[in-house]
């Protein structure tokens, strides 16, 4: 599902329609998902994932494994809509997420199922309404402020403007938990790259296999080593991965960096790796600055050999 102001949504299902998986969410402790994983189960859910949190919060460790773990042509599915998210935004950038792995998704009580074009229609529904939704919270912002700045009155946090401790101590707390449920909503995009690269390339090859993905903001050593080492601090990720990288012969780096970039965009042709390249000003094993299509496969070749490259998995084509 794709949001109306950004691109179309196709209303024919991407995918054949696999595994159930269900999520169940409740707010606190004293709450059980027994009814949530009763009613998700009678549905043919074969795994359910339980998570304690607020609807509010995107920092939730176990509906980020779910997205990690989601295949083509499964389906999420929760028993309501407000077990998922609370705000119509944050249910569409998951559903968004689900859609670009081929997965799809499913509310019990609502009328929505991305599967079917009576679902996505739904859908493309709820995105007209955000829209106008933040049309409207903006109109009235603008307004506000306008209206207290008549009144001589200043706009913004008070605390902040006069740099009290406990004012910017919020502000500081805030940010880190927005900065968290940002790692852990997108971390399914890059982070298996990271893992497959890490600690055997330096940061700076690491960073540009990831930009080949063209992502909406372009990664840096810094931001990625941030970004690492946070999910690390928080025990996400396998601390080997900050270790110092390891020197390895000329030959395994640029067989290791193929073989990245191959599972990084497995859409890409062989011909397509070898601009690419070329555009990252990488030598050939022999010095050359051209790469063709028959280097590009002995090295994707060659990581197959050594299990860089399970058999299932696509490395390349004309």
């Amino acid at each position: 599902m794709r949001r109306p102001a950004a691109r179309k949504t196709s209303l024919a299902p991407q995918s054949p329609i696999g595994r159930l998986t269900g999520y169940a969410r409740v707010s606190t402790e004293d709450q059980t998902t027994e009814a949530q994983t009763d009613e998700l189960t009678a549905a043919g859910c074969d795994v359910i994932f339980r998570e304690t949190g607020s609807g509010g919060s995107r920092a939730r460790p176990e509906l980020a494994r779910l997205m990690r773990e989601i295949e083509p042509g499964d389906v999420l599915v929760v028993v309501r809509l407000d077990r998922l998210a609370r705000s119509v935004n944050h249910l569409l950038d998951t559903i968004e997420r689900l859609e670009d792995r081929g997965a799809h998704f499913r509310s019990l009580r609502d009328p929505i199922d991305t599967s079917t074009p009576q679902g996505m229609f739904s859908l493309q529904v709820l995105g007209a309404v955000a829209q106008l939704e933040r049309a409207l919270i903006s109109e009235r912002t603008k307004a506000g402020i306008k209206a207290a700045r008549t009144r001589g009155k200043l706009p913004g946090n008070p605390g902040l403007r006069e740099r009290r401790p406990e004012a910017l101590q919020k502000v500081s707390a805030a940010r880190d938990k927005t900065y968290i449920a940002a790692l852990l909503s997108s971390m399914d995009t890059w982070l298996p790259t990271v893992r497959r690269m890490r600690p055997d390339h330096p940061w700076e090859d690491v960073v540009r296999v990831l930009n080949t993905k063209r992502p909406a903001r372009l990664w840096t050593v810094e931001r990625l080593r941030r970004a690492v080492r946070r999910l690390v601090k928080e025990h996400l990720v396998e601390p080997y991965l900050i270790e110092r990288a390891r020197r390895k012969p000329s030959e395994d780096r640029l067989m290791t960096l193929v073989v990245g970039i191959s599972m990084a965009n497995p859409e890409m042709t062989l011909r397509d790796i070898a601009s690419q390249l070329e555009a990252m000003r990488e030598h050939t094993s022999r010095g050359g600055r051209h790469w063709s299509p028959s280097s590009v496969k002995n090295l994707l070749d060659r990581g197959k050999r050594l299990g860089l490259v399970s058999p299932g998995e696509p490395a390349g084509f004309l």
